[in-house]
Parts: C-alpha cells; sequence; structure tokens
C-alpha cells in the first residue's frame, strides 16, 4: 500500500512551498517553534485548533492539511463522485419510485450504515436511494413526512461527505438538506440541518462562525415551540455542537454553558435516543464532555474520567458514538504520555468503528505520534499503520 501523507508532513510541505520560516508561521498561528517543529516531525499530533490556526497562516482550507485519506483509482473515489452527480441534479431524480415499503427499509438501512460508520456499503446506496426519496418527495405534493426522508437522507450523505474529507461536496450536501428540510414545514428537520451547518463551520476551523450558527438555530427552534422527545434530541443536539466549538475557540464559559444546558435536556430522557440522525441523551454528552476537556487542554481530567466509560460505554450509543469516544480517550492518553494506553484506546477503535478509526483526522495524527516515538516495532501499531496507509 503506497502511504499517504499526515497533516504534520502536509505542514511542511505547505510551508516550505511558500518559503516560509518555522518561526514565521509559529508566531502566526501563536505556537511555539518547538511545538511546530514536533508536529511537522511526528512527535505531536496536529489538534483541531492548531491546524485550524495553521491553515488560515498557510492561506488555505484545513481539508489541504489533513490531506486525502486515500491515494490512487479506488471504488470511495468513484462512488463520491456518483454521490457528488446525484447532489448535483437534485431536482432531477432519474429514478424510478420504488414501492413505498422497499424505500421504508432503504432508509433505515442506510441511517443504520450511518451509525455504524460503514461509510463505503453507504455510498454504495445513496446516489440511487437519495435520487428515489427525491422522486417521491416531488410527486407526493408537498407530503411533509416524504421531504423529512429526504432530509434525512442528505443528513447520512453528509456524515459521508465530512468524514472523507470531502468539504466541497459536504457544502453542497447541507444545501440540499436545507432545501428539504424547509419543505416539511418541520423545525426539527431545519434544526438537523442546522446542526450539519455548523459542522461545516467546524472542519474549516471557523469555530466563531459555527457558533453563531449554532445560537441562531437555538433561539429559532426555541421560539417554535414543542415538547416530547423529538424536541429534547433536536435542542440538546444543538448544545453538543455547540460544546464542540466552543472548546476548539477556547471559549470555557460558552462551552460551560452549553454543556450546563444539554446536560439539563439530557435529564429529560431515558437513555440514548435517535431521531433525524442526530443522538442524544445522558450518555453522548458525557461523551462531549470528555472531548471538551481535551481541547481545552485538560487530559489530566478526560483520562479521569474515561475510566468507567472505556470499562463500559453508555449503552445504546451506536459504533460511530463509541469509535469516536476511544479516539478521543487515545488522545488524551497520548498527551498525558501514556503511550500503551493510548495504542489500546486506539485498537478498541479500530474494533468498534474500523472505517471511521482507519481515516478520522484524530485518530491517524495519534497513530502517526506513537509509530514515531520509537514504537515502529509493535506490531499492532504496524498494522494499524497500514491499514490506515500512514506505513507500507
Amino acid at each position: 500500500m503506497e502511504s499517504t501523507p499526515a497533516a504534520g508532513e502536509n505542514i511542511a510541505v505547505l510551508r516550505k512551498a511558500r518559503e516560509m520560516a518555522q518561526a514565521k508561521l509559529a508566531r502566526e498561528a501563536k505556537i511555539s517553534v518547538s511545538y511546530l517543529t514536533k508536529i511537522e516531525t511526528g512527535l505531536r499530533p496536529a489538534t483541531p485548533p492548531v491546524v485550524a490556526a495553521i491553515a488560515k497562516a498557510l492561506h488555505v482550507p484545513t481539508a489541504r492539511i489533513y490531506g486525502q485519506p486515500f491515494l490512487g483509482p479506488s471504488e470511495q473515489a468513484d462512488l463520491l463522485n456518483d454521490l457528488r452527480g446525484a447532489v448535483r441534479r437534485h431536482t432531477l431524480p432519474r429514478e424510478d419510485t420504488p414501492p413505498l415499503d422497499e424505500l421504508t427499509a432503504n432508509l433505515k438501512n442506510a441511517a443504520d450504515l450511518r451509525a455504524e460508520t460503514r461509510y463505503l456499503q453507504l455510498l454504495r446506496i445513496l446516489p440511487r436511494l437519495l435520487g428515489q426519496a427525491t422522486a417521491i418527495a416531488l410527486d407526493s405534493r408537498g407530503d411533509s413526512q416524504a421531504w423529512g426522508q429526504v432530509a434525512d437522507l442528505y443528513g447520512c450523505a453528509y456524515a459521508v461527505a465530512h468524514r472523507l474529507a470531502q468539504p466541497d461536496l459536504a457544502d453542497m450536501i447541507v444545501s440540499r438538506q436545507q432545501w428539504a428540510a424547509q419543505q416539511t414545514w418541520n423545525p426539527t428537520a431545519e434544526a438537523a440541518a442546522a446542526w450539519n451547518e455548523a459542522g461545516t463551520f467546524q472542519s474549516a476551523g471557523q469555530y466563531d462562525d459555527g457558533l453563531a450558527i449554532v445560537e441562531r438555530a437555538i433561539s429559532k427552534y426555541e421560539a417554535a415551540g414543542g415538547n416530547g422527545p423529538e424536541h429534547v434530541i433536536a435542542l440538546g443536539s444543538l448544545h453538543l455542537r455547540g460544546v464542540v466549538l466552543a472548546s476548539r475557540h477556547k471559549d470555557k464559559n460558552a462551552t460551560a454553558d452549553h454543556l450546563r444546558r444539554a446536560k439539563a435536556l439530557a435529564g429529560q430522557v431515558e437513555g440514548d435516543l435517535m431521531r433525524h440522525n442526530l443522538t442524544f441523551g445522558a450518555g453522548n454528552t458525557a461523551l462531549y464532555e470528555l472531548a471538551a476537556h481535551i481541547e481545552l487542554d485538560q487530559p489530566n481530567k478526560a483520562t479521569e474520567m474515561s475510566a468507567p466509560l472505556m470499562q463500559t460505554p453508555p449503552p445504546g450509543l451506536k459504533p460511530n458514538r463509541v469509535g469516536r469516544l476511544y479516539i478521543d480517550v487515545s488522545r488524551a492518553r497520548l498527551a498525558t504520555k501514556d503511550l500503551p494506553g493510548a495504542e489500546e484506546a486506539l485498537k478498541k477503535a479500530f474494533e468498534v468503528s474500523p472505517q471511521m478509526a482507519e481515516i478520522h483526522p484524530m485518530s491517524r495524527e495519534v497513530l502517526r505520534v506513537l509509530f514515531v516515538m520509537h514504537q515502529r516495532s509493535r506490531p499492532d501499531l504496524m498494522t494499524m499503520a497500514k491499514r490506515t496507509g500512514l506505513a507500507s
């Protein structure tokens, strides 16, 4: 397998292409030269806020720094092009309308594949399924349920584009999701679209703008009124998105506020529930709190909090959330210099959600650091590095 460059290597290449000294880039990114050197050489991971700052200084999108987790012709690339074509012709579906029970079963399958992080399998069915659902919605004369199904499918498509490092496609998908959600006259569908819209700003490292999207969506959703589990899940999920954005923006007060409000809402539902591809409850809120500790440079708090979660993950959470828990724990353990613990957490991520672990930027960054730090002889590390393309 041909190896793929990691974020630190891409930073070094881009910096040298601009003939920029390390001291200048470090100054503009507001980090030390020593820290930048360690990122470029693979001794420290390139975290999302640092990547955002460096991308701004280098005048490139964050996706350019993270790079592509796969190289060359592949089924994955072909399927992404098929999805791009389906999204582009969103008002011109070519597909025939299937029987309703068949469509319903396929929609459930798509949501399950997303939750299980089986992105390649989801890509294989999304283009045709989007066309079929849209054809039904266009013929429905404004049926809100039909349009809600289209909006939810675009939510699945966003997850794929986001995870496979396709930011331009993700932006286009969000606009289509908003278009479909507006046909539903359902505030919850629009809130789910806003959750993904804020996610595009999160991916781009524009955390303040993402927070503005979240705050606007929360105000609009609260003004629409409502109650019940669906209302709590949508509102709570928006606050969880706010937790991520605020913590990466290093805004402790906003992080605490969104977390406090999310915890209050989580107390209104039993367990963790999923609606419109949004997962919310006490368990998922705990996972976001752990991640916030990492972003706020409190890895010791994160590792302390992770002990019971690692032993018994919150019941009801799907692999997309449990896998992310293990990746975040690996980050926290690496930051506290617990290298064996970081490797253990990564191995769990590969077991639970292998496709996500192979391509997630922070999974790859932690793995690269472990691989560089005198542990090349460890067979499990070598296996994971080969699966991610970080080693040949």
